[in-house]
């Protein structure tokens, strides 16, 4: 049974690399040493073990590529949800909402839920082309969102209350 290379065995089947060197240049001297270096270094040689140190082991970062698709996953680019005529439902009508109109200079619309005060001075602004100052926004208790929507000093309430059909 084999039992591995003993070091200065003379029956070691195991070959060690020794560094090429021209015998006739430097004599057998050099050769022998770097023979005697090779053997004394050995086969084995002791591994560096790496210290880990959190508990967590994480897996490394791989290659990430980027998306190259065979084809488009929509066929149609999707449509804007709240435009000008979804943003403003109706204006309202009531007492109230009259007062606001004679004193205020101020239009009351209930308005998308989900709509916010820029795109309601902006719908009001392409519906009926008039430019509102200030809008403030209240959620009634029956969930509904009412804006009002305060029009420029240019602009009569009024006017456009009877243009709308308000009045």
């Amino acid at each position: 049974p084999d039992q591995g290379c003993r070091q200065g065995s003379t029956q070691c089947h195991k070959f060690v690399e020794m560094p090429r060197t021209d015998a006739k240049k430097e004599g057998g001297a050099t050769q022998a040493k770097a023979a005697a270096k090779a053997v004394k270094k050995g086969q084995q040689t002791t591994r560096v073990r790496k210290f880990r140190t959190t508990t967590v082991f994480r897996r490394p970062k791989t290659l990430a590529l980027e998306r190259n698709p065979k084809y488009v996953r929509h066929s149609i680019p999707s449509r804007a949800r709240l435009d000008q005529y979804s943003v403003l439902r109706f204006p309202l009508t009531t007492e109230s909402a009259m007062k606001k109109i004679e004193d205020n200079n101020t239009l009351v619309f209930i308005v998308d839920i989900q709509a916010n005060k820029h795109q309601i001075k902006d719908a009001v602004k392409k519906m009926y082309a008039i430019n509102a100052e200030r809008v403030n926004t209240l959620i009634r208790p029956d969930g509904q969102k009412k804006a009002y929507v305060k029009l420029a000093a240019d602009h009569d309430a009024l006017d456009v209350a009877n243009k709308i059909g308000i009045i």
